[in-house]
């Protein structure tokens, strides 16, 4: 999947626990769990607004596209 989730880099920058951040967000620990992993399919602009006021950051941070059509395999 080319979109990276790097929820778990600004947690920690922030010294912010998951438990912590669902209270903040008021998300499931395991919504939230999926998100940080990566598995989640899509997020809604009012999570990724909540969970950015949280962790006073930008969309950018938390979120990365890698384009995977430059990889060699996928020519």
């Amino acid at each position: 999947m080319p979109i990276i989730v790097n929820l778990d880099v600004m947690m920690a920058r922030r010294k912010i626990s998951l438990n912590e951040l669902s209270e903040r967000v008021d998300l499931t620990l395991s919504n939230l769990s999926i998100l940080k992993t990566g598995k989640a399919k899509a997020i809604r602009f009012s999570t990724l607004d909540a969970i950015c006021k949280a962790l006073d950051c930008q969309p950018g941070d938390i979120l990365e596209f890698v384009n995977d059509d430059k990889s060699p395999s996928n020519r």
